[in-house]
């Protein structure tokens, strides 16, 4: 696959051509014929907004400092070391730690 598909959000269980969900030609395109994904990516789901970003962002409001802790790979210890800032920050009681896994 090119880095540009391979970049986007492609099924795992796609075929190799596939235009990606977040494609105006996903669902639609003759790559698409037999995926098990072509009726979903079709009716245009896979780009709409999440409807729970409203609810994090009024969530997170009142969160003063926020700390990110990220990489582009699984496996390099962002939870481990999320674990251990949250052990060294425990002095605070208004610390609170959130670990969420975002594709």
């Amino acid at each position: 696959r090119s880095i540009q598909v391979a970049m986007s959000n492609v099924p795992d269980n796609a075929p190799e051509d596939c235009p990606g969900t977040q494609s105006s030609a996903a669902g639609k395109v003759a790559a698409c014929e037999g995926c098990p994904n072509k009726a979903v990516c079709a009716s245009g789901l896979p780009r709409a907004p999440d409807p729970a970003i409203a609810a994090v962002k009024e969530r997170m409001a009142n969160v003063s400092h926020k700390i990110l802790v990220l990489s582009g790979k699984g496996g390099v210890g962002k939870s481990s070391f999320s674990a251990c800032l949250a052990r060294g920050l425990a002095a605070n009681d208004q610390l609170q730690v959130i670990s969420e896994c975002v594709m």
